[in-house]
């Protein structure tokens, strides 16, 4: 599904990854470094960045790593959000009402997800889009970047989940675990590529 092209966001002739993450400017400085190099990672590779608008946290950290290496960042943020997750306007940043619309415009602007070490926040954005994907509403990639083993307990409850009965077997295939930055900019970059093939393919059976 080619992402939904809003009238306020500049367009874009690439691939766009979605980075959710935390916005705590308390977590570990190798969060923060990990976040860092994602952003710098997205714009060696000339992919667009879209995250959650904000200037703190990882957040914040990706997004200037991006701006700094010469990428395409766009940010989108709820109004209600602005002062205390300190909107980042050196990027394109889109303000919108809610926290809803929000997260509707990450997905459409977006080619694929990376869920780097976040909060009760980064939690909910990416159960949803799991969800999305758990009753066939999209097929994009999904990607934990799971430094130090951080998305390790939310596996084992899902694994849970599982094992009682709760959510089929397959959904432990929905997404992938990557332990660097640079894993998973190669994963990335090999799920474009399938993608393309993909596309090329059903042109070619016309």
């Amino acid at each position: 599904m080619s992402p939904v092209q809003h009238p306020a966001i500049q367009p874009f002739d690439g691939p766009s990854v979605c980075l959710f993450c935390g916005s705590s400017e308390a977590a570990h400085a190798d969060y923060i470094q990990v976040a860092r190099d994602f952003g710098a990672a997205m714009a060696t590779r000339s992919w667009r960045l879209v995250y959650g608008g904000g200037g703190v946290g990882l957040m914040g950290a990706s997004a200037r790593a991006a701006h700094e290496a010469g990428g395409k960042v766009l940010g989108i943020m709820p109004n209600f959000l602005r002062s205390r997750e300190r909107l980042f306007d050196d990027v394109e940043t889109l303000v919108v009402d809610t926290m809803h619309e929000r997260k509707i415009l990450m997905y459409d602007q977006s080619d694929a997800f990376v869920v780097a070490p976040g909060g009760v926040g980064t939690l909910e954005e990416v159960v949803e889009l799991l969800s999305w994907k758990r009753l066939d509403l999209h097929a994009k990639p999904v990607i934990f970047l799971n430094t130090h083993g951080f998305w390790a307990t939310f596996f084992a409850l899902m694994e849970h989940s599982v094992a009682e009965g709760m959510t089929p077997p397959s959904f432990l295939q929905a997404w992938d675990v990557c332990d660097t930055v640079e894993e998973a900019a190669d994963l990335l970059a090999r799920r474009f590529s399938e993608a393309a093939s993909t596309r090329a393919l059903k042109y070619d059976q016309r």
